[in-house]
């Protein structure tokens, strides 16, 4: 956000609609070459051979070429050592966490690995590594658990009564909140991917809204739903040491 929204909107506009075409390449222009002055002082072999680390094809050279061509007519500020400074800075540090976030999964995917139940999890489509492992660590022994009440309890999606001076007859029914929050803003992830992504839960998620798409916040609800539906089928695959059967998500 701080390369985006601060550097490339002050120095260089015209990048910002390529940055995510490839972002490496964008990365190495905000680093070296955020000056369109100094881009457009270059030939443009010289500034393709050296912002690019493999030839990707024609689309390639014809958006670098673009670039090339709007750092001559750029509407950007102009730059001075100190804004070249903290662009460098900026993309060491982004390189930096990536590599330490990197070093992180690959540090719980080998501890998780020694679970036989985290193999199963990672069939649940939406179900990432960081995803199965929040779920493995969340419900440890899934035998614990005598009923899946007590397991969405656990969540925190277990439902209650939101009265503000109603009577009990007018109580609106949302989801308590009280469990694990962590695993609960990861199952809605898991739950908004599978949703939007995955035909068969795209289906059974559309199946939720039928009749319902004009009430207010209905998608939230019914991915909040499908989060505590994907938990229990996590559960169940845990239990059953089986991977994922698209029969699961049928099973009331």
């Amino acid at each position: 956000m701080r390369i985006r929204n601060n550097l490339l909107a002050q120095y260089f506009p015209e990048l910002d609609r390529f940055y995510n075409a490839c972002e490496s390449e964008s990365l190495a222009i905000v680093q070296w070459f955020l000056n369109p002055d100094t881009i457009a002082a270059m030939e443009f072999g010289e500034f393709f051979h050296m912002v690019t680390t493999t030839r990707r094809g024609i689309a390639q050279t014809l958006r670098l070429r673009k670039i090339h061509r709007l750092a001559t007519e750029s509407v950007g500020c102009p730059m001075g050592p100190a804004a070249e400074h903290e662009a460098d800075l900026l993309v060491e540090k982004l390189k930096q966490v990536r590599q330490q976030i990197k070093k992180t999964d690959d540090l719980i995917e080998d501890f998780c690995l020694e679970f036989s139940e985290y193999s199963y999890l990672l069939t649940i489509p939406g179900f990432g590594p960081y995803i199965s492992a929040r779920v493995l660590a969340s419900i440890g022994d899934p035998f614990r658990f005598e009923n899946r009440k007590q397991l969405i309890k656990m969540a925190g999606y277990d439902l209650c009564a939101n009265r503000s001076g109603r009577t009990s007859d007018k109580a609106v029914p949302v989801i308590s909140k009280k469990g694990n929050s962590e695993l609960r803003y990861a199952l809605y992830q898991a739950a908004n991917v599978a949703a939007a992504r995955v035909d068969l839960f795209r289906a059974y998620f559309t199946k939720l809204l039928r009749g319902r798409e004009r009430e207010r916040g209905i998608k939230t609800k019914m991915r909040v739903k499908l989060a505590a539906k994907m938990l229990i089928i996590a559960w169940t695959l845990m239990k059953k040491k089986q991977p994922f059967d698209p029969a699961h998500l049928s099973t009331d």
